[in-house]
């Protein structure tokens, strides 16, 4: 994905780099604004009924579970859709057109290929979140997370740096599934602590 959206890939099918990567930022930030805030709309009965630790509690349980499952335990896989993003899109739309109908689709989540159970960990925190506004918010940050990567690629305007951002990018894939990890860790452990204040 990432090496779609550089600036040379741009200069060569006469779009601007800026204003597809502005379509695409904002399109993920809208895309995870509307599936958090539906979310959190759907949910706001049920959260509303529902004591803030047990909803704590869930997200504690759910997320060492899903990461778990992103380890390969008890030989689970994660379920997922098997899309992603129409490729012939860049070819038949402006820069700005496919940028943000890109940046919907992943930042909406679950619509093209879950690589990762912090994709529907986030969603459960924004069903659980108990209304529109804190699903909302929880889905812009997980729709800006999700997009913030492309900015690696800004300085990419010759072939030869698109193939070392790639090796770059290469290198960082376990490290950045490991962090990914441990931010689940800590977000089950803030909420297992939360669940027992409340």
């Amino acid at each position: 994905m990432l090496g779609s959206i550089t600036p040379l890939g741009e200069r060569g099918r006469g779009s601007r780099w800026w204003l597809t990567v502005t379509a695409y930022l904002v399109g993920s930030t809208l895309g995870g604004v509307a599936f958090g805030g539906g979310l959190g709309l759907i949910a706001s009965s049920f959260a509303s009924r529902t004591p803030v630790a047990a909803r704590l509690a869930v997200l504690a349980v759910v997320v060492p579970a899903g990461l778990l499952v992103d380890l390969g335990a008890f030989g689970l896989r994660l379920p997922t859709v098997r899309r992603q993003v129409d490729e012939g899109w860049r070819a038949g739309y402006r820069g700005w057109v496919w940028g943000f109908g890109y940046g919907i689709q992943l930042g909406a989540g679950v619509v093209t290929v879950v690589t990762t159970s912090t994709v529907y960990a986030a969603w459960l925190a924004a069903g659980l979140s108990g209304g529109v506004v804190a699903g909302a918010l929880i889905g812009a940050t997980f729709g800006v997370v999700r997009a913030a990567p492309v900015l690696s690629v800004a300085g990419v305007r010759r072939p030869d740096q698109l193939l070392h951002v790639d090796g770059i990018l290469a290198r960082w894939a376990a490290p950045a599934r490991r962090a990914t990890y441990a931010a689940g860790v800590v977000a089950a452990g803030v909420a297992l602590l939360g669940a027992a204040r409340w």
